[in-house]
Order: structure tokens, then sequence, then C-alpha cells
């Protein structure tokens, strides 16, 4: 019988500098437990190469090679390109451009060995107060969703990458982050099967090569409560219902939403049983191994399931390390012009400005906390220039807030600290420049002019640097 540790998919994290010379003892071990693969957080085009052909020479086998790239490979590895999240895409009304962040994304994983792209989340934007969704949705309509979720799909993996369809059954009715707690979805069945589940079927029909679970219970999908990880009643509905037979992934297994009350290992081997196939991202790979190596023996895991998540293993990694196609070109010349492109048309309320340097930039961030910093806040400044940049010398004042989706923040919208920030920020600003939903925008204590930029990526904010460039004037009021 082939050792259960295939079914493990670690994490490797990058250090602040890139490298990933401190994930020795965590890539050793895997590699002696038989990982299926790793997930990557972070680096460089040339650490990620580096540790991609190292982690494959060592295994002496294929693996998968995940990360997650909603917003193009570059939202993890410096010096790939990055797009704006989902929603955004979907704003520009125009399927070509879903398609090609789609085929990019994934042409450039494969260039420095990643061969699963987590994405495209298939998840509906439908509640304000959902804390982890927002803007990683396409949106809240499931046939628009649904049609750029294939869009997405069938350009990520005709040039050459995995993709993964997330979070099934459907992530969009929580008001809670599973990162945190378990979230619960009221509603009933055939609310959810003509909704949310509607993205799901139509990556399976687009043959998506995996789906994600989540961490979320469905009492009107699974009266028992349990998350749908681990739920067979859950599983039934993707496998029976929609017929889908490719790869099944857990959510991160690090998630409070996956334990609720379980340990890791009985968690892991609950989520095997109901039919998921790889388990990601444990804290204790080891204890996992081992819990499964403990329910094969005692009987608790029927050795054929085991047998049937090795074989879905396989055929995905026959999938992911075929040779890639040539690169095909975009609607757009570049990640840059399309961010130009959002920015443009991306006034809120009001007209476009007429701004007096140097500008007096005040940063509102309501994305600290949490384990993981956010990225700076600097880059549409880099871009102005100090020459364009002064506070109190009497030039117009730009505020700049920051609001994105984050795991472990808990919330949507601004807290009470950004807000009072905001309240004494704006009360003679010029301009105000969101870095989030454009929901958002009622939360923003003024009347005055609001321009749309949608994430706090370094993409945006120097979209937003060469826009606020092209209307500063020089000089003094």
């Amino acid at each position: 019988m082939t050792d259960p540790g295939r079914l493990i998919v670690p994490a490797l994290r990058a250090a602040p500098d890139g490298g990933f010379g401190h994930e020795a003892a965590r890539i050793a071990d895997a590699l002696d437990l038989g990982a299926g693969g790793f997930i990557v957080f972070g680096g460089t085009v040339e650490s990620v190469r580096r540790l991609t052909a190292d982690l494959l020479r060592r295994a002496g086998r294929p693996m998968l090679i995940a990360s997650d790239l909603e917003r193009g490979a570059g939202q993890q590895i410096a010096g790939l390109t990055q797009f704006p999240p989902p929603l955004a895409l979907a704003s520009l009304g125009d399927a070509a451009v879903v398609r090609w962040a789609g085929a990019v994304t994934a042409q450039e994983a494969r260039a420095v060995g990643i061969n699963w792209v987590f994405a495209p989340v298939s998840d509906l934007d439908v509640l304000p107060e959902n804390p982890i969704v927002q803007t990683r949705a396409f949106g809240g309509d499931p046939n628009r969703v649904a049609s750029l979720v294939r869009t997405w799909i069938e350009g990520c993996q005709d040039a050459g990458a995995l993709a993964c369809a997330k979070h099934f059954p459907g992530h969009g009715r929580t008001t809670v982050d599973s990162h945190i707690a378990l979230p619960v979805v009221t509603d009933g069945a055939g609310t959810l099967r003509e909704t949310d589940l509607l993205p799901f079927a139509i990556a399976v029909e687009s043959g998506v090569a995996s789906v994600m679970t989540a961490h979320v219970a469905y009492p009107a999908l699974d009266p028992t409560g349990v998350p749908a990880t681990l739920s067979p009643r859950i599983m039934d509905e993707l496998r029976g219902r929609l017929g889908f037979d490719g790869l099944v992934v857990s959510d991160a297994l690090i998630m409070d939403g996956a334990l609720s009350g379980r340990r890791e290992s009985d968690a892991a081997v609950e989520a095997v049983r109901a039919g998921v196939d790889l388990l990601l991202y444990p804290n204790d790979a080891r204890r996992v191994r081992d819990a499964l190596v403990q329910a094969l023996a005692s009987g608790a895991l029927d050795p054929a399931r085991l047998e049937q998540a090795l074989g879905r293993y396989e055929r995905a990694l026959a999938l992911a390390t075929a040779p890639t196609p040539p690169v095909t070109r975009g609607p757009y010349d570049s990640a840059d012009a399309l961010a130009d492109e959002l920015v443009e048309q991306g006034m809120l309320r009001g007209s476009a400005p007429r701004l007096h340097g140097p500008v007096d930039l005040v940063v509102v961030d309501d994305d600290l906390g949490g384990p993981y910093p956010p990225g700076p806040t600097a880059w549409a400044e880099k871009v102005l220039g100090p020459e364009r940049v002064g506070r109190y010398a009497g030039g117009s004042r730009v505020v700049l807030a920051f609001a994105e989706p984050r795991a472990w923040k808990g919330r949507s919208g601004f807290g009470s600290a950004s807000r009072d920030l905001l309240a004494s920020a704006v009360a003679e600003a010029d301009l105000i420049v969101l870095f989030g939903h454009p929901r958002l925008l009622p939360e923003l204590p003024s009347d005055g002019p609001v321009l749309l930029a949608w994430h706090r990526q370094r993409l945006m904010q120097e979209a937003v640097g060469r826009w606020l460039r092209r209307r500063v004037q020089q000089g003094s009021v």
C-alpha cells in the first residue's frame, strides 16, 4: 500500500529577504514523509525557481507545487505580473481580460516551477458583511460569475497549470472568517444549489482540475453541522450531483474553521474519509501522516479511499507536468496598462479634481494586524516623487484609504480606529482614493470626490501614482 504521506501538502513561506533557507528542516521532514507537494508563499523569481528545482531534485519525482495566485503570479512572487482582483477585472466587462489574466498567471507560474494555481475564487460577493470574499470574487450574479470562472479556468489550464475552483460549496454567504472560527451558512438547499453552487457546476463542466473545500458549515446540505471539508454529504454534492471526479483539496488546515473543537490529525482523517484527496497546509505534517497510517491500520480509513485519492493525485500530476504551450498576447500591452484603465474610469463620486502640489498624502490603513503583515502603502508616493509630495506645504490633500479582505482580519469594511482616522483626515481632503470594495463608499465620511483603486497591491498603488502625476499642478494654490 502506498504511504499516505502523498496526501499532505505542507506550506513553505519565504523570509523577508525572499529566501527559503529557514525552511530547510520543514522541507527535509516533508520529503521524508513522502509529501505530495508544497504550497509556496512569497519569494522572488530566482528564489522560487531555485526552491522548486531543489525540491524536485531531492524528491526524485514530480510533485504538485501550488500557490495562491488569485491576482497573478506576482501576488506571491516578486518580479512576476500582478493583476487587479477578480471583481476589478469583471468590472471591465471583457471576458478576454479574464482569460488573459488566467493564461499569464499560469505561464509565469510554470516558468518558476509552480504547476498548481489556487484560483479562481468561485464564491459569490453577495453579503456586505462578508469579511473574506469581497473583491476576490468576480461578482454577485451567479450566471456572470460562472461565466468568468469558466473563462479564467480555460485561460489558466490552456496555458499549462492546474486551476482550482474555491471554496466549495461557496464562501460568499458567510459573516465569519473561517481562519478564525467555523462560519455557518443558514440559507436553504434550494437557494444554495441555484446560486452559490452554479459557478462550481460550470467549473466542473469546464474541466477544472481541482476544487478546494470551504471550512464552512451548511446545515441545509448537511444537518450534522460539520464543515464542508469534513462532510461526506457535501462531498456527494460535488462528486454525485455535479459529477466531479478530479482532485479535491482542503482549504488550509491551520484555519480554525477546519478544526472546530477537533485535533488537526483527527480533522485530517475525517476529511479524507469524507472524500477530500489532499490535505493542505497542516501545522504538523508528521502527526497528520501518522494519524492516517493509524486510521488505515485500525480500519477507520478504508484503503480503497486512499487508493482513490492517490489515483486522482497521479492524474492531476500528469496534467500539471505536461509541456507548456507558447505564450499568447492579451488585450492589453501590460498589466500596468490594465491598471491604468481601471483607475482612469474609477471615479466613484464626483469628477477628477485639479490638484496642486506638493500633495499632502495621508494614509489610513485598515489592514494592519494579523499574523502576516500587509504590503507597504508607499508605492503611489514613490511614483509621484519627492518633488510632488510635501506635508503641510499648501498643496492638495489626498487621502489613501486601504481596506482589503485579509485572512484573520475578521470583518468587512473599516474598523472603529480607521473610521476615527478617516473622520479627521477627510475633512479637508480634495480627493479620497479607496483601495477596497466600491461598496465601502458610504463608510467614507465625506461628500468629496472618491477614486476607486480596488486593492492595496503595488500594481494599483503605482497606477494611482501615475494618475495623480498627470493631475498635479506644481506650485502653490
